[in-house]
């Protein structure tokens, strides 16, 4: 199979982390003979820098032209601590999303048991911990209006939601908690927000059509406490805009790194696939981001494209990676190893450098896989 990629590394340790992404996209093209061709463009600060705009042209065409669009990170300290910048580079994301018509955003929360002791929560409140979270990613108080009064005294920012916008996320979003436990949990404000009662509305009108999903409905503030206190019970979690940026992010802490997790952005033209991470420019070309969400938003590339094999290869070659505890500083804080390390290890990992059913494999991981690492050596470079 052949696929047009749009790589998008962004900022701070955006292109670090991208790198990864690729190198194990291209052993999962020697494995199983695809071809994956990249197109590298610009968004964000660096974009800002070279051409004065956060998304230039040129990037909305190649992404609109490729087959998927893999995104670093977006994020530089110069606008952030600037809070009057006319111009910044998350213009560029929500832009690009607006053009992309991405509408849906997923982000899967998984536990893993080897890194479980990095999270802040009691080894008894991580017990089933598997949930995936559909937010709405174009419209609400994100993309609405906004006004500042002539005296600068008065700040607006408008919310608003129609049925239509709603029902396509809300559908898929019934489809896959058919495919998962059977569950949906709404996350609103509907005793204060107009906007939020449509959202209960349309999915109270689409649970009678959805008899095997059990929904229910949570205010938002009372759901931020429960992916706390309970995050077991959560199956898939259907949100708006603003409410889904606040609840994924706090879930991403549970796994115990913000560099775990993936996402997946989806809608009706090219999807967009990302880790949940910023730019993180303190790290920035140290060599010691953590490249696992990255590599795992391909692994979510690769079943959008059909490729379910080769996703779960990507899958089970992090996971054993954790095992043998071959990551980064942010979850091996005394003897990590390096971004490319990592992303080494995981190439490897997907092109069996050793025999995974030999009776002496934990030997052979020890001698092949970091061996090769301590070298700097990987199969695909």
């Amino acid at each position: 199979m052949k696929k047009n990629i749009t790589i998008i590394a962004g900022d701070g340790i955006g292109p670090e982390v991208t790198r990864q992404g690729i190198a194990v996209l291209e052993a999962i093209a020697k494995k199983y003979g695809h071809t994956f061709q990249y197109k590298h463009c610009l968004m964000g600060g660096v974009a800002i820098e070279e051409t004065g705009s956060p998304l230039p042209e040129e990037t909305i065409t190649a992404c609109l032209a490729g087959d998927a669009v893999l995104l670093g990170a977006i994020g530089h300290p110069k606008y952030d601590n600037d809070p009057g910048a006319k111009v910044r580079p998350e213009q560029g994301l929500l832009q690009l999303r607006k053009a992309l018509e991405l509408f849906i955003n997923i982000r899967p929360v998984t536990m893993y048991p080897s890194i479980a002791h990095l999270s802040p929560l009691k080894d008894s409140r991580l017990k089933d911990v598997d949930f995936i979270i559909y937010r709405e990613l174009t419209g609400g108080i994100y993309f609405g209006k906004k006004e500042t009064s002539a005296d600068g005294n008065t700040a607006t920012d408008e919310c608003a939601y129609s049925v239509n916008e709603i029902l396509r996320i809300a559908r898929p979003a019934f489809a896959e908690a058919q495919k998962r436990r059977g569950k949906l949990t709404l996350v609103d404000k509907a005793n204060v927000l107009e906007t939020s009662r449509l959202w209960r509305k349309v999915v109270r009108e689409l649970s009678i059509i959805h008899p095997d999903v059990v929904v229910d409905y949570m205010y938002v503030d009372n759901a931020a406490m429960q992916v706390i206190l309970n995050p077991g019970q959560f199956d898939v979690i259907l949100t708006e805009n603003m409410f889904g940026d606040i609840i994924s992010d706090e879930a991403s802490v549970l796994c115990g790194s913000l560099g775990m997790l993936p996402s997946a952005s989806i809608g009706s033209k090219v999807p967009m696939f990302e880790p949940i991470h910023g730019s993180y420019p303190q790290a920035t070309g140290k060599n010691i981001a953590n490249p696992m969400g990255t590599i795992l938003s391909v692994a979510m590339m690769l079943q959008y494209f059909g490729m379910h094999e080769e996703a779960n290869d990507v899958k089970q070659a992090v996971q054993a990676a954790l095992e043998h505890g071959v990551t980064t500083q942010d979850i091996n804080t005394t003897n990590g190893y390096t971004t490319t390390q990592v992303g080494a290890f995981i190439c490897e990992r997907i092109l069996d450098a050793v025999t995974q059913e030999a009776d002496n494999y934990e030997e052979q991981v020890q001698n092949t896989y970091t061996y090769n690492i301590d070298l700097g050596q990987s199969t695909i470079i």
